[in-house]
């Protein structure tokens, strides 16, 4: 892979990026840890990708992983591995990232999600350059320069023992933190005509015509909360519908769901409801045990909401319509606080474990607050 690959993707000329891109430069040489921080669709695995290619080591292995896509066991056997026999069906032996990144870069995106365990040897690692493969006594060692990314508050998280601190540390010997989108106003039109451009040429239009000025506006005065990804899939998405190479882009696409026959209700069967339900109870984890009871703690719902139950034909599920409330209340605070989590909790006037705990309970974990960047 060309060693600039992956930084082309990087454009902007605003001054909070620039200063994102002279402290990249800075610190990339240096085989220290670094963490990325901001929002969703900010472009946190690009800069990841750049600090590695910036780097010595941009000729060794990147290896990236998702920690917020695995649970707990399946985490900890993709990062160290595991000797044969360490549990049933491992046939054979298994080297982990960590092992297959030796003398280069492992990105670990959403580490705020990591478990208290994985926190703990992934200390070990960063701290002495050591571990042992699940069902291993071996100590292993590497050499790999970790670079880690979250959306996520971390120092709070560590101050309310949610993150453990000592790890914290050592992961924050630099810090990057990445403006929104809505705080680059510079760069929209620039990063607009980019995705432009290249949905042209997948589409084999003979050119891109530009954007009309009220195209513009929209892209300026949008508060674009998924950042840099959402840009991208509304420019490529208008540029597609309009189907138009020879006249510029009038109308924005932003979003796709918009139609007169959009259903208004969420449907879940009684069977996946329940499924969600023992998987809660049946844990062995005493923390979920512990959100899966706060969870089902009954909260008043409002007049409005009591009204449209009123004038429901009956019988009527109770339970059933006052869970559709909550997960539509819960996606609806979710998107407002641009799917962060603490903030989400804050503005529900619940406690994080709280907050988690409804997660869970409505499978709302996959997809809705785990996005990469």
């Amino acid at each position: 892979m060309s060693r600039f690959k992956q930084q082309d993707n990087l454009l902007g000329q605003s001054n909070s990026f620039l200063e994102v891109l002279e402290q990249i430069s800075q610190v990339a040489p240096l085989s220290k840890p670094v963490l990325i921080i901001g929002e969703r669709g900010t472009g946190k695995e690009l800069v990841a990708a750049r600090l590695h290619f910036l780097s010595k080591r941009w000729e060794q292995n990147y290896l990236k992983l998702n920690c917020a896509a695995l649970n707990e066991n399946l985490l900890e056997t993709e990062l160290f591995g595991y000797d044969s026999g360490a549990f049933t069906g491992a046939n054979k032996r298994h080297e982990g990232r960590f092992e297959r990144a030796d003398k280069g870069t492992l990105f670990l995106d959403e580490i705020a999600n990591t478990s208290g365990l994985i926190q703990e040897k992934l200390l070990r690692v960063v701290e002495y350059g050591e571990f042992e493969r699940v069902g291993g006594s071996r100590t292993i060692t590497t050499d790999v320069r970790l670079v880690a990314a979250t959306n996520e508050d971390l120092p709070t998280l560590a101050a309310s023992g949610q993150f453990r601190a000592d790890l914290l540390d050592r992961l924050a010997f630099d810090v990057i933190t990445l403006p929104p989108l809505r705080e680059r106003l510079d760069d929209i039109l620039m990063l607009a005509e980019h995705f432009a451009i290249n949905m042209a040429r997948e589409l084999e239009f003979e050119l891109f015509s530009g954007f009309t000025e009220k195209a513009k506006r929209s892209l300026l005065e949008y508060h674009w909360p998924g950042n840099i990804r959402e840009l991208k899939n509304v420019v490529e998405r208008s540029v597609y519908r309009g189907n138009t190479p020879n006249l510029p882009v009038h109308e924005l696409i932003i979003d796709p769901f918009e139609s007169p026959f959009r259903p208004s209700q969420s449907m879940r069967t009684q069977d996946r409801i329940k499924e969600v339900s023992a998987n809660i109870t049946t844990t062995t984890d005493n923390e979920y045990q512990d959100e899966a009871q706060l969870a089902a703690t009954t909260k008043p719902i409002s007049v409005k909401a009591a009204a449209k139950i009123v004038s429901q034909q009956f019988p009527q599920s109770l339970k059933s319509l006052s869970q559709d409330y909550e997960i539509e209340l819960i996606q609806s605070a979710l998107a407002h606080c641009q799917f962060n989590q603490k903030k989400t909790a804050d503005a529900l006037e619940l406690t994080y474990h709280q907050l988690r705990g409804y997660l869970k309970k409505y499978n709302l974990l996959d997809g809705s607050i785990n996005d990469e960047l």
